[in-house]
């Protein structure tokens, strides 16, 4: 079961059925099968404190996947902070929502085995990131109205 939670911010508005069911596309590409996933959206300050307490790591990111997958069967948790999607997507040039549902596919493909902190292993990252967008049939954010 994938949950999606938030902590120190609101929960952004996407279409969690049909984001978990594009998800399920992207572990099937991989031989893979979602197990228990927790999504936690949360701010750049409680993604730094997760990164200081549990990783020693002193700096912001946009993601952090702590792994308790079995085999073949995914599950972990999944901290993302909207800051830093936000900031990125600026940066990057890219919407808000494409941003997010790839930072959100990044998780995913942590827990699938991908790595993207070795030699080489950046550039394996983005192309399975962009593989798993072109599995998405439209999961746009909700309207706010």
């Amino acid at each position: 079961m994938v949950t999606y939670q938030a902590e120190q911010t609101k929960k952004p508005f996407i279409r969690y059925r049909e984001t978990t069911a594009w998800l399920r596309k992207v572990a099937a590409a991989y031989g893979c099968r979602l197990g228990d996933i927790a999504y936690i959206f949360c701010n750049d300050e409680r993604i730094l404190e997760v990164n200081r307490q549990f990783l020693q790591h002193d700096y912001y990111t946009d993601i952090i996947t702590f792994d308790y997958s079995e085999g073949d069967l995914l599950s972990g948790d999944i901290f993302i902070s909207l800051d830093t999607v936000r900031t990125n997507s600026e940066e990057f040039g890219t919407t808000y929502d494409e941003e997010l549902h790839r930072v959100i596919a990044h998780g995913v493909l942590h827990l699938c085995g991908i790595n993207d902190k070795g030699p080489g292993e950046r550039e394996q990252m983005e192309a399975a990131e962009n593989q798993a967008l072109s599995l998405r049939e439209k999961c746009p954010l909700k309207s706010s109205k």
